[in-house]
């Protein structure tokens, strides 16, 4: 069973979702009707909407939106390759207000030449935010990719540096 509840934020309206093992994905408004989007995404999972059981992912969100919070204190559940969560589990440990490259994440797993491959694993982030893939840029100190929308990376970053 998943569970998904909305929440208001600067960005639109978003959502975020739990199963039995943890916080599993946060949408962006693009993916409205996301009861919809999460049918597509877990066809064989029954879809609920429920504010209680994500009350605490919910209120943490938020918080992170009204510049209350700095790190997140959720259990994630990230069904990726060993790749894919050794890029994620690095890119959560990049502070708050900060920035990384890239080649500088591929260096850190272990991987120099993975650049791309980094990109790959950020770009299929299944909890932006939460995992913060918008701290991760190009080495040239542009910002690259971010879910397609790189004003959504610069509004991110922004909100961050404002603390």
């Amino acid at each position: 069973m998943i569970h998904f509840a909305t929440f208001n934020t600067p960005l639109g309206l978003m959502a975020v979702s739990k199963n039995e093992h943890g916080v599993c994905r946060v949408m962006f408004p693009e993916a409205h009707p996301f009861e919809t989007s999460l049918k597509e995404l877990y066809p064989d999972e029954i879809i609920v909407e429920s504010r209680v059981a994500l009350r605490d992912a919910r209120r943490q969100l938020i918080e992170y939106f009204s510049g209350k919070r700095t790190v997140f204190n959720l259990e994630f559940h990230l069904p990726l390759t060993p790749f894919y969560k050794k890029v994620l589990k690095e890119v959560a440990r990049i502070p708050y207000g900060k920035t990384v490259s890239y080649k500088e994440i591929a260096e850190r797993v272990g991987n120099p030449a993975a650049v791309r491959a980094v990109g790959g694993a950020n770009a299929n982030n299944p909890l932006p935010i939460l995992i913060p893939c918008h701290r991760v840029i190009a080495h040239d100190g542009s910002l690259g990719g971010y879910g397609g929308q790189p004003e959504r990376k610069a509004f991110l970053l922004e909100l961050e540096r404002a603390l």
